[in-house]
């Protein structure tokens, strides 16, 4: 592991993460960075997965919560995103080759979590794409006591398009050689902060938060990226379709959806979670898809029974 750049804005007090690279087995190289919470009596350690777009800076305000609480927080920068290593020429949309491919970063992560020492238990804690990603490794069985997703990635909200269409279009799309371009929609080749007006975002209701994330696109726009490719929306509704298939594992799960959610499937979301022994739906009244960055109080709320869930998965671990 090789030391990594980590930003921090002006007047940011909060302590930095530890950011490091890593290569996975196909060469791609991955940025991770590590939280570290206090040495006596720690509780375990969270894996964090992001959502498509974001980026390790974005959650350290919420990783610093975690620590707080008694929890080391590990996240990475996905493939394609972030400073981790681009998939095509055109660095703006988010692509992929094959879905299956982001297992590759999650096995890094986990060599990393041995290295590090990570303590045990640990827990998965995953937003919209890394829902998604998360839902496959727990499959897959990652080696985590308790998961709690936001706003999962479950299915995909085409918007009333139906799903047989999209996926013929991305198809047409990769035929004619333009399937790692963006599709129309989702940001061109800019980035959300930056194109979208906070009256009429889809994210948050909290401006504080807008403008926050609004200052890290601008000061850090290596970091950032547009829409989703044909080919990554192509791979995406595949990867959704087969996990809807297949139970989910048997640890305590806990769930976010906000009442307003536009992103991703509202419900696919449900039907999992009803669907999964013991999981509890937490609705978010009046919250949009990111309750990580949405008002105070809905933040509290997610972070209160995100805590709640952690300890009792690991005060049952041991």
């Amino acid at each position: 592991m090789q030391p990594a750049p980590f930003h921090q804005l002006p007047g940011d007090t909060l302590p930095p993460a530890d950011a490091f690279w890593v290569r996975a087995d196909d060469g791609v190289r991955l940025r991770l960075a590590v939280w570290r919470g206090a040495d006596n009596a720690p509780r375990g350690s969270v894996l964090l997965f992001p959502g498509r777009t974001e980026y390790i800076e974005k959650y350290s305000p919420f990783a610093h919560r975690l620590t707080q609480a008694g929890y080391h927080v590990i996240s990475i920068d996905w493939r394609g995103q972030g400073l981790s290593d681009r998939l095509q020429d055109d660095p703006r949309p988010g692509h992929i080759g094959e879905f299956s491919d982001y297992q590759r970063d999650v096995v890094e992560m986990l060599v990393a979590v041995g290295e590090l020492d990570l303590p045990r238990p640990w827990h998965l804690l995953a937003h919209s794409m890394g829902g998604c990603i998360g839902l496959a490794a727990l499959i897959d069985d990652l080696p985590v006591v308790s998961a709690a997703f936001s706003a999962p990635m479950w299915g995909i909200n085409l918007r009333q398009m139906p799903r047989r269409m999209a996926m013929a279009i991305t198809a047409i799309a990769a035929r004619a050689g333009f399937g790692g371009r963006s599709t129309p929609g989702t940001g061109a080749g800019g980035t959300y902060f930056v194109d979208e007006a906070f009256s009429t975002n889809l994210l948050t209701c909290n401006v504080d938060e807008w403008s926050r994330l609004l200052r890290e696109a601008v000061s850090w726009p290596d970091l950032t990226i547009g829409g989703a490719s044909y080919d990554w929306l192509r791979h995406a509704l595949t990867e959704c379709r087969r996990l809807s298939d297949l139970p989910g594992p048997d640890i305590p799960m806990l769930v976010s959806l906000g009442s307003d959610e536009k992103i991703v499937s509202a419900t696919a979301i449900r039907q999992r979670a009803q669907a999964w022994p013991g999981a509890q739906l937490l609705d978010i009244d009046g919250g949009r898809h990111e309750v990580i960055v949405e008002t105070p109080a809905r933040q509290q709320l997610f972070f209160d029974a995100v805590l709640a869930q952690f300890n009792t998965a690991s005060a049952a671990d041991y």
